[in-house]
């Protein structure tokens, strides 16, 4: 859900907590970026450390690498961490035709940038977004992948969708008197990705959608980045995606796939998820019983904010 998404990497929310926790107020000044030509195109890449590669994917689409640095950047002590912005997205170049952003392209920069970096075998962590383009790779390039971690994913097209409808269905039902204007602009035929209709749908509380929690605060970069592309949100999932999902995104399923993944995998949900709701994450369960499945009871759509203790005992357990 675009304007969502959009408030959730303007405005990430971050709890201090102790050891367990990967949290470094310093840790943006620990990388540098190095741009790597793909395709024509330059595209960010800040590694550091050494020991088992792991690639981090973000969400969005849309978002650039920043909040999983601010997140997950402390695992260079035990691991070679791989942070990149996808075409489009942070400092990486934007494409020239946004038919260039898709599900597709992304996984393919992935390959090429595991090439690139010389990597055997990488593993990959994904957030929201971010776990659609890993479960994509490991499904294609079954052999170049180690372990998965999927936080707060999605398995297909149509559970994007389903969750879209969820979630519309809850903010109508709890916050009539703002749903009156997003039904009186829709019925004058605007979409979600129009300001007008993305500002009103952007007015609904982010308790209901991304935090259990809402009073937490979040570190980010001193220095000025694009934390947020909204054309290759518009472009990978539809010009009216809050509502109507298409685009790249639609054509993704990977349900009938996932039992034959080879790589290790752990799958991370939050009960009050409104983004990746529980009633469609469970059913992980069943597509990969093989994966390592854990609930987190007190979390939104962003455990390792809201648990951080047991998100990071469970994470840092199953990476090691």
């Amino acid at each position: 859900m675009k304007p969502f998404l959009k408030l959730f990497c303007c405005s990430l929310f971050l709890i201090s907590v102790g050891s367990c926790a990967q949290q470094d107020a310093d840790i943006f000044n620990k990388f540098e970026s190095k741009f790597y030509e793909i395709d024509g195109y330059k595209i960010n890449v800040e590694t550091k450390g050494s020991g088992d590669p792991i690639f981090f994917l973000p969400g969005g689409p849309g978002n650039s690498h920043d909040y999983m640095q601010g997140n997950f950047g402390q695992y260079y002590k035990t691991n070679t961490v791989v942070f990149f912005d996808w075409l489009g997205r942070g400092k990486s170049d934007d494409a020239k035709d946004p038919k260039e952003y898709s599900v597709e392209h992304d996984v393919e920069l992935i390959e090429k940038l595991r090439i690139l970096l010389k990597f055997n075998k990488i593993s990959l962590v994904g957030h929201s977004y971010g776990t659609v383009p890993a479960q994509a790779y490991a499904i294609k390039y079954k052999d170049n992948v180690d372990k998965m971690v999927l936080i707060n994913g999605f398995h297909s097209g149509a559970m994007w969708q389903a969750n879209c409808d969820s979630y519309n269905h809850y903010a109508k039902t709890h916050f009539p008197e703002k749903w009156k204007r997003v039904d009186s602009l829709r019925a004058l035929g605007y979409v979600s990705s129009d300001k007008e209709l993305a500002d009103v749908y952007a007015s609904f509380p982010t308790k209901y959608i991304y935090y259990h929690n809402t009073k937490l605060k979040q570190n980010s970069p001193k220095e000025k980045h694009r934390g947020w592309a909204n054309d290759v949100y518009v472009s990978i999932i539809g010009k009216d995606g809050d509502f109507d999902v298409s685009g790249s995104m639609i054509n993704q399923d990977y349900r009938k796939d996932l039992k034959n993944i080879k790589a290790k995998t752990l799958i991370i949900a939050g009960r009050y998820d409104g983004v990746s709701t529980p009633e469609f994450a469970v059913q992980y369960k069943t597509f990969m019983p093989q994966a390592q499945f854990e609930m987190f009871e007190n979390s939104g759509h962003n455990p390792y904010l809201e648990e951080p203790d047991k998100f990071y005992t469970i994470f840092s357990s199953f990476i090691k």
